[in-house]
């Protein structure tokens, strides 16, 4: 999962590992062959001029541009991760990718929007349990996060999912060793977690859980589109919010509070990050040295 905060961060890909620095990006993938071959190009980032560095909005162009980066690598690492006889690769092109990223959009909406609204709706129009918006958008964010947990844990029985799962874990090892010896190997990276607090999942929580606490000053005496509409045009106000609150729980580390606030993010990543092999880990470390290498120079 994407790091929306580090200076070294990743995405774990189908056979492989990106890491993204301040300036570079690089994705790593093992071929069936078992030769590891790699991609990198420099970051290109709206969040350089001082209006998208502003608080809350850096956090909207920031998820919008980690979006464009994770399917652009998912893309390279689905065509490395073959073997392709006639060594045509397909290249996504900017409709692809805005398509892409427009479907993906599209099908949270409706999983972890219109679904959970839907359900509170349709609990209090048939059995009146709902007297006020508080309980009413209460059980609406409850139901999302179920939704969400749900959905992890059952694609985390899939072998293809679980071998992703992996590399995350991979690459979670990794970027932990590199932050605290300030170089990475092999045996040095296996002694560390496959648990990293700045991790992408942590920032899906934070979206849910500020949702919750946002949604429940809504009222619920509108119809089921307008408060539908309502909703979505809120998200932009809620992931700029999210971001912040990510970016202050890794500045206090060791805040109790702030520990407390981030240890349900921290518990789902044992969903999401599984203990790699050593070839798994093997390529994130490739991924990581990769970007350091091009950082450096």
């Amino acid at each position: 999962m994407y790091y929306i905060m580090a200076n070294i961060g990743g995405q774990a890909v189908i056979e492989g590992v990106m890491m993204k620095s301040p300036d570079y990006i690089v994705t790593a993938v093992r071929k069936p062959n078992g030769n590891i071959v790699h991609k990198k190009y420099p970051v290109k980032t709206l969040t350089t001029k001082k209006f998208f560095k502003l608080p809350f909005i850096r956090g909207v162009v920031s998820l919008f541009e980690t979006l464009v980066i994770g399917i652009k690598a998912l893309n390279y690492s689905a065509n490395e991760a073959v073997e392709d006889e006639d060594n045509s690769k397909e290249k996504l092109s900017t409709i692809s990718i805005i398509g892409t990223i427009a479907i993906s959009l599209g099908f949270a909406l409706i999983i972890f929007k219109l679904i959970p609204l839907g359900f509170a709706q349709l609990l209090n129009n048939q059995f009146k349990l709902f007297e006020n918006r508080y309980l009413f958008n209460l059980v609406e964010g409850l139901t999302k996060i179920l939704i969400l947990i749900g959905y992890i844990y059952t694609i985390s029985k899939f072998k293809d999912i679980q071998r992703v799962f992996q590399y995350h874990g991979a690459e979670h090892k990794a970027v932990n060793c590199y932050e605290k010896e300030n170089k990475v190997n092999l045996e040095l990276a296996k002694e560390y977690s496959t648990i990293h607090r700045r991790c992408g999942t942590s920032f899906i929580l934070f979206v849910l859980t500020i949702s919750i606490v946002v949604y429940l000053f809504l009222p619920i005496d509108i119809s089921f589109l307008s408060k539908s509409l309502l909703r979505i045009s809120l998200l932009p106000i809620i992931a700029g919010i999210s971001y912040e609150a990510l970016k202050l729980s890794a500045k206090y580390e060791d805040n109790k509070l702030i520990n407390l606030l981030v240890s349900p993010g921290l518990m789902l990543q044992k969903i999401t990050t599984s203990e790699p092999d050593d070839e798994q880990l093997e390529v994130a470390i490739y991924s990581l040295n990769k970007s350091i290498e091009k950082e450096k120079n």
